[in-house]
């Protein structure tokens, strides 16, 4: 994200961009939360902590949520997410969930002019009704492997709410194990030249 507001802003483009990087590490600790904890999002919405592991979707929601108080008119998140969506589509594919069909054929124009492929995955009422499973809270981090990549764009859907948004899974195209037509073995910088594209040409 840092690389791609770099090059938005030399390009300087008529547009308002804003950038919000949560970042957390999974550590222990006294005050560390625990499975079955409940807590409380920047929304408002509560969480049931179904798994400790599931931590980037938190604070990915609040991210968004942030987003949404400072104005964000559409959403794009990107995140090292799932290890579902490796599962799902392997390490030369970044998986994509949406709730707006326009904004996410803007998104793919931009990733077919760059390069970087992108591979929609559903989100259907079953998975949102998954998502809020639990008995205790809104919200269920973690309602269980199956469709684990789709869980984890699900649930940050739900924060998304009316505002457009397009979620981008890239656990596996965030690194590669050898060079290739886009730059070197090692971290990718994927989806620099795709958010870059997208802003320049945005509608």
């Amino acid at each position: 994200m840092l690389g791609a507001m770099e090059a938005i802003g030399e390009l300087r483009p008529e547009q308002n961009v804003l950038a919000v990087i949560p970042a957390t590490d999974n550590m222990i600790s006294g005050e560390a939360f625990k499975p079955d904890d409940v807590i409380t999002s920047l929304s408002g919405k509560t969480i049931e902590v179904r798994n400790t592991d599931a931590e980037g979707r938190l604070i990915l929601a609040d991210a968004v949520t942030y987003a949404k108080q400072c104005g964000a008119n559409c959403i794009i998140d990107v995140a090292t997410l799932t290890g579902g969506v490796i599962v799902a589509l392997g390490t030369d594919k970044t998986g994509a969930m949406t709730n707006n069909e326009a904004l996410f054929e803007q998104l793919l124009e931009a990733s077919a002019e760059t390069g970087e492929f992108i591979w929609r995955l559903p989100i259907t009422e079953h998975d949102r009704e998954r998502v809020r499973s639990s008995k205790i809270a809104d919200l269920n981090n973690s309602p269980g492997r199956e469709g684990h990549a789709i869980m984890g764009g699900a649930f940050i859907g739900e924060f998304a709410e009316d505002t457009p948004w397009v979620h981008l899974d890239i656990a596996g195209t965030a690194t590669a194990k050898k060079d290739g037509d886009l730059g070197p073995a090692g971290a990718t910088g994927v989806m620099v030249r795709t958010l870059t594209a997208f802003v320049e040409r945005f509608e």
